[in-house]
């Protein structure tokens, strides 16, 4: 099952759709494919690993090796693996020159 979690409900919706999964046995693959993705779905996975099918065997995620210059905390990948961020949060907080820089002003 491969979930697009900005177009699904929040938080809320991803965690329906990780416990139906696990009822049939089926593993999640986050989508991560667009600006700051990959900072929010690592957290989908970590939940999934931890909260519901306490298995990384047959998980896949998505990575997309661009735009993380633009997060104050940038997702980190290690021999393979997401690595688990070092601050509270989502991980999806931009920096201030960023929004500035990229702000579209009619």
């Amino acid at each position: 099952v491969q979930i697009d979690s900005c177009r699904m409900g929040g938080l809320n919706e991803v965690l329906a759709v990780l416990l139906i999964a696990a009822k049939f046995g089926l593993p999640v693959w986050p989508h991560a494919g667009g600006v700051g993705l990959c900072e929010y779905v690592q957290h989908l996975s970590m939940i999934d690993y931890v909260a519901v099918s306490g298995t990384k065997d047959g998980r896949v995620i998505e990575y997309v090796d661009h735009l993380h210059e633009h997060f104050i905390e940038p997702c980190v990948i290690r021999d393979a693996a997401y690595m688990p961020p070092q601050a509270p949060g989502f991980s999806i907080e931009m920096k201030a020159q960023s929004i500035e820089d990229y702000l579209h002003r009619a």
